[in-house]
């Protein structure tokens, strides 16, 4: 049985000591509360389904949220600490003072639906106005709330029954994109990129193009991860944790050529694109973005991403004829879903194949 209490300050605390089970107490404004609680938790206890809630009633989200900050997300890739952190505040302002014991499925659904009726903070660069939140950056932010409470129940063991954000519904996170660089845009950006100062510039944009990697994997390489005599280089920290050696083409090594032969190279640098050294005296991967989104700017080119490269570089891949296991070497896709949605095969090149087979046909 139960020990009911009433304590000095007047509520009532119910004490439960059964054996086989850590001692359980609560405090409650009335008598009534606390034996009906104690009786539940103790027919909990004989159907051996009891699960102490006190821990996640009385820590709040805030409190949660730091204690993961500081815990899960320094395990976790520098790039990804990056993202995340800005992904916690609009989390941090909307549920901080709630205990996570009162995060409902209700109430994560609520966050959703008024984070996509939000602006973005950020002012759209060419319209001079705020841009709608993504569907995306939503789906992201309800992601990294996903992973607080399956870290508090598997990790923490705060006693929560089920994980809010896995009953609701998604955001999509939208369609692919389809961007393919033109002749015409390849050739403006080859001589815009050729007139500045800095030549790094025009090789990241070219290996990004003859090999589709990605552009945190280019400005982090190396000079011994690249093997001009065996035309590859080799990855190590990718963005899905698992290493790739990545084919050069001919004009990809000319280009590591040159970029290994920059005269401009410190004296004991590594990095194949070097920056300026930081305070601590390290230095770091050349901050090309700056200087590219001038660029493309300046060319009219408002919905080019460098993303869009590897998109255009695997695309070409799979229209020289490559199957989707020899692509996904190259590119490190690690499912053809993901792959399908980096590939776009332009509609004249299909038509030009259509031609073909249907002269073919026609010749038989």
């Amino acid at each position: 049985m139960a020990t009911i209490l009433k304590t000095p300050s007047g509520t009532w605390k119910a004490l439960i000591r059964k054996k086989g089970w850590p001692t359980s107490a609560k405090t409650f404004r009335t008598k009534r509360d606390a034996e009906d609680w104690a009786r539940r938790a103790e027919d909990e206890m004989v159907r051996g389904v009891y699960i102490d809630r006190s821990r996640s009633e009385r820590m709040t989200f805030s409190d949660a949220l730091d204690r993961y900050l500081s815990e899960v997300l320094p395990a976790k890739k520098p790039s990804t600490q990056r993202s995340e952190k800005p992904r916690a505040e609009p989390l941090r302002r909307f549920f901080g003072q709630y205990s996570l014991a009162a995060i409902s499925p209700e109430l994560a659904a609520r966050y959703r639906d008024e984070r996509l009726a939000t602006t973005s903070q950020r002012v759209h660069r060419l319209k001079g106005q705020p841009s709608r939140l993504s569907p995306n950056t939503v789906r992201l932010e309800l992601a990294l709330l996903s992973h607080l409470f399956n870290t508090a129940i598997r990790e923490w063991g705060l006693g929560l029954v089920r994980n809010p954000v896995s009953g609701i519904r998604k955001p999509s996170p939208g369609q692919g994109r389809d961007r393919r660089l033109t002749a015409a845009e390849e050739a403006g950006l080859r001589e815009a990129l050729a007139c500045h100062s800095n030549p790094m510039v025009a090789w990241i944009f070219e290996v990004a193009l003859e090999t589709g990697m990605r552009s945190g994997e280019i400005t982090g390489l190396r000079v011994g991860q690249v093997d001009i005599d065996r035309r590859v280089v080799r990855l190590m920290n990718t963005k899905n944790d698992s290493g790739r050696t990545v084919p050069l083409t001919r004009r990809a090594v000319e280009i590591f050529r040159m970029a290994l032969a920059n005269p401009l190279r410190p004296k004991g640098c590594e990095l194949v694109f070097f920056g300026e050294p930081g305070r601590d005296g390290t230095r770091k991967p050349y901050a090309f973005t700056k200087a590219w989104n001038e660029i493309k700017l300046s060319l009219g080119l408002t919905d080019l991403r460098f993303h869009d490269l590897r998109h255009e570089a695997v695309s070409r891949l799979v229209e020289a004829g490559f199957s989707d296991q020899e692509v996904s070497a190259i590119s490190g896709h690690k499912s053809m879903q993901m792959l399908k949605r980096y590939t776009h095969l332009r509609a004249e090149d299909l038509v030009e194949r259509l031609d073909a087979v249907s002269t073919g046909s026609k010749a038989k």
